[in-house]
């Protein structure tokens, strides 16, 4: 199966282009249902080389599936009956919903160069905020909603630090994360908040199923279909990938790059929101413990699959089968009673054989 690279990196020269008269006219990269090989406008560019670099990231989402095959083949030789089984496949996808939906929007800020240590913290002090007595006398739509506009309210706060602060995204959120979760402790006083809105809880349950699918899966899928359009098909897509290659010729292009850093964080902050709806479904309650290391977990299903961490390319669909490796990874060693330090060490050399891949890929396409 082909699977569409996200972008191909731009530099200076090809950036984006004027924004102020409709879709800015960048020469950007040009996404096909096939391989994807980069267009570029510009006299002097290697089509050819691009056309390879752009099959080499094709390889790495095949790669990612041949990881992923492996991983399902030692599950099923390992616990056959239990891994195999129907329950575990759908409680495997369950679990990859939540974090899923957040590397969505992680993957989104890192390609416009930037990082979000905050999105477990952000799902953390969404999922207490939506859960306590007085938003579950509003029912289903007042947790919905808390959720949603909590997470984009932190998400507003990171933007405006970032974009118009001048702050350091790494600083910025890493003061939302302390931030976030002192304040989720201090709604809980770190007792759990059990949900009682039972239309909420139902989601959770087997009769929710469509075709044998969990509504919390469902929604993941639209996210990543909706993700991925976006950062394919649409100016908005085309701009991020710009900042993240070169912001400085992007302005110069006619990007407004604060504002299109501050959308960004704002677009993470929701998916953070509607993670951590998801999770109080999976769980029946709000933690302040919630979300830990979910931004650890999403920057690395980021990685490996293929978005460029310091900015200008990004892959949604090599992202979500990033989340799917390491939830396929804790699943299997949940089921074999394996200890968790060896499957962070397992996670680890993972991330660590990621990043030299994407290494030498990089040098070679650049060649």
């Amino acid at each position: 199966m082909k699977q569409p690279a996200s972008e191909a990196r731009q530099g200076a020269d090809g950036a984006a282009g004027s924004e102020p008269s409709g879709p800015p006219a960048e020469p950007t990269a040009h996404t096909t249902s096939g391989t994807s090989a980069a267009v570029l406008t510009k006299s002097g560019t290697d089509k050819g080389g691009w056309r390879a670099f752009g099959l080499r990231l094709d390889v790495r989402n095949l790669s990612l599936l041949g990881v992923l095959a492996v991983l399902i083949i030692v599950g099923g030789i390992t616990k056959p009956d239990q891994f195999l089984d129907t329950n575990n496949l759908q409680l495997v996808l369950t679990q990859a919903s939540v974090i899923g939906v957040v590397t969505v929007g992680m993957t989104f800020v890192i390609t416009s160069g930037g990082i979000d240590l905050s999105v477990g913290a952000i799902v953390a002090l969404s999922s207490v905020w939506a859960t306590t007595l007085a938003t579950q006398e509003y029912g289903f739509a007042g947790i919905l909603f808390t959720a949603v506009v909590v997470g984009l309210g932190c998400g507003l706060v990171n933007g405006l630090l970032i974009a118009y602060g001048g702050m350091v995204p790494f600083i910025a959120t890493l003061a939302m994360l302390a931030s976030a979760r002192g304040l989720a402790l201090q709604i809980t006083d770190g007792k759990t908040q059990i949900v009682s809105v039972q239309s909420v809880l139902d989601l959770g349950v087997p009769d929710a199923y469509i075709l044998g699918i969990p509504p919390l899966v469902l929604v993941f899928a639209a996210v990543t279909v909706i993700g991925w359009l976006v950062l394919n098909r649409t100016t908005f897509g085309r701009r991020t990938v710009a900042v993240g290659g070169n912001a400085e010729a992007a302005r110069l292009a006619g990007i407004d790059v604060r504002r299109q850093r501050l959308y960004l964080y704002l677009l993470s902050g929701l998916c953070c929101g509607i993670a951590a709806f998801l999770l109080i479904i999976l769980a029946g309650s709000g933690q302040n413990t919630n979300g830990n290391l979910y931004e650890l977990d999403a920057i690395a299903a980021a990685i490996i699959g293929g978005t460029l961490l310091s900015g200008g390319r990004g892959t949604i669909v090599g992202s979500v089968l990033g989340v799917l490796v390491f939830t396929t990874i804790t699943n299997i060693f949940a089921l074999n009673n394996l200890q968790s330090d060896v499957q962070q060490i397992a996670k680890g050399a993972i991330i660590v054989a990621a990043v030299l891949v994407q290494r030498r890929t990089l040098r070679n396409g650049e060649a």
